[in-house]
């Protein structure tokens, strides 16, 4: 008898990285996990919320209706206590077109920071999982889950494991920073890694309503 085919769960991303590290984060739902290129979807969808979560959904909502699929997308983020949360929703384009490159935004974060006394340096990772139905099944949105890490901004980057602003993210239970872990440690204590595993019980509770 042949088995059952999976079905497919579209992860809304283009970048092969992330897909690599998703595929082993849900390497246990009962899912076929395929990639915006893998379907060749070209449409954009505008991040234009004010928080982690309003971006997630409108990234979930739109590609779940483009593709037909149920949908998983995130929106994550680097948040200084010391700069009132920022540069949060804006990490990746932090300082705009006058920073092209990780260096430039982990510089200027660091000059905006200044001499910021150590104890008031805290600061975390936190990473928004939106999951979403296609319109013609109902209700679109499933659930979302949260995921962090917590952390100090140290003074000089060190280590170059990483990427974004892993080089001045620096945890406290390590003494190190997030880019001298090793690739496989990080994964584990990642804030991406603490949402995907809260992602895989609500995916396995879907799957499970839907096959009872």
């Amino acid at each position: 008898m042949a088995t059952p085919s999976k079905p497919r769960l579209l992860v809304a991303t283009h970048n092969p990285g992330k897909m690599r590290e998703y595929r082993g984060l849900l390497r246990e739902v009962p899912y076929d996990l395929v990639s915006l290129d893998d379907l060749g979807i070209t449409l954009e969808v505008e991040e234009t919320g004010d928080t982690f979560l309003e971006n997630a959904w409108l990234k979930a909502r739109g590609y779940a209706a483009d593709a037909g699929l149920l949908t998983l997308a995130d929106d994550s983020g680097l948040e200084v206590d010391a700069l009132g949360g920022g540069p949060g929703v804006r990490s990746a384009r932090y300082g705009g077109d006058a920073c092209r490159s990780d260096s430039d935004r982990v510089e200027l974060l660091l000059r905006n920071l200044g001499e910021t006394a150590w104890e008031r340096r805290t600061a975390r990772f936190r990473c928004v999982i939106a999951v979403a139905r296609p319109p013609a099944e109902g209700d679109a949105d499933v659930a979302s889950v949260v995921g962090s890490v917590a952390g100090m901004i140290q003074y000089q980057p060190v280590g170059d494991e990483g990427f974004g602003y892993d080089p001045v993210f620096y945890l406290p239970s390590f003494d190190q920073t997030m880019a001298q872990l090793p690739v496989d440690r990080k994964n584990r204590i990642s804030h991406r890694s603490d949402a995907a595993r809260r992602a895989v019980a609500v995916l396995e509770r879907l799957a499970s309503s839907k096959s009872g």
